[in-house]
């Protein structure tokens, strides 16, 4: 299935894309794909619906991050060997864990803000994991159990903020508008294998990125059993598994984001992004 949520920002209700490509609202049977509507038992209550008789949705309206009230967004860095060669870092020896604020989350298509004072605002795009049940200490054979779906992330990132300045990635990856969603969240029998996934990234139509997630250097289920050895993973929470070559930082000269791009992204069977880049307020 292929889930989402519109209407206006914070005021989202869920729907899902039916055979025919219309968007349909579930509003009447949950309130929002978020903690414990993203379940197995909500996943087959809304599989046994017939979405022809569910309201149908204007295929204009704004998408919203395809997961609410996201409690964690977690990040997973130099995730693939190549990206770590252009940014002339080492593959680390195990997966390097990193936050991003949950007020960077935002629709899939809407506007990115260059942050203010920013010089270099870069782009990455990246496989998303949403959970759908509470994983601990869990067997990396039992990992996809645990995975509600798939979206697409644009890990927006700061360079400067992220590498120059002292401390830790996380101001440099948090920024408003830094964390697109969506624009649906596909649920996981429909990616029985997420190490398979063709993935791009254009600006202004120039392709920069163009890889695969099976180059990653932890693939998913490793990736979710080795965070549940350090912390509790809850339904909602969101894991942005790293990028492929082809970001800014890496280009010759750096190439960075400025007023007027525009951001194309998707992943094979996950959906596109598309954004507009503007000025902060």
């Amino acid at each position: 299935m292929k889930l989402l949520r519109f209407g206006e920002k914070g005021s989202e209700k869920p729907g899902i894309i039916d055979a025919a490509g219309v968007i349909r609202d579930l509003s009447a049977h949950l309130p929002d794909f978020a903690g414990d509507h993203l379940s197995d038992a909500t996943m087959s209550q809304i599989n046994a619906l017939d979405l022809s008789l569910l309201p149908a949705v204007d295929a204009g309206v704004r998408l919203g991050a395809c997961v609410g009230r996201v409690g964690k967004f977690i990040c997973i860095g130099l995730n693939y060997s190549d990206h770590a060669a252009e940014a002339g870092m080492d593959v680390p020896p195990e997966p390097v864990i990193f936050f991003k604020a949950t007020s960077a989350i935002m629709g899939p298509n809407d506007n990115v803000e260059i942050p203010r004072k920013s010089q270099a605002t870069d782009w990455e795009v990246e496989l998303g994991i949403v959970i759908g049940k509470e994983a601990k200490y869990i067997d990396q054979a039992d990992a996809l159990d645990y995975v509600a779906g798939y979206c697409v992330v644009n890990d927006l990132s700061e360079r400067e903020f992220q590498l120059e300045r002292a401390g830790q990635w996380v101001k440099g990856k948090s920024c408003d508008t830094f964390g697109p969603l969506g624009p649906w969240l596909v649920t996981r029998d429909e990616i029985p294998d997420p190490q398979g996934l063709d993935m791009y990234l254009e600006v202004n139509g120039h392709r920069y990125q163009n890889g695969n997630t099976n180059t990653m250097v932890y693939g998913v289920a490793h990736v979710v059993a080795y965070l549940s050895q350090f912390m509790s993973l809850q339904p909602g929470d969101v894991i942005s598994t790293g990028t492929p070559p082809g970001v800014g930082m890496g280009q010759n000269p750096s190439r960075y984001l400025k007023p007027g791009d525009k951001i194309e992204l998707a992943i094979a069977g996950l959906g596109v992004q598309r954004q507009n880049v503007v000025d902060s307020d």
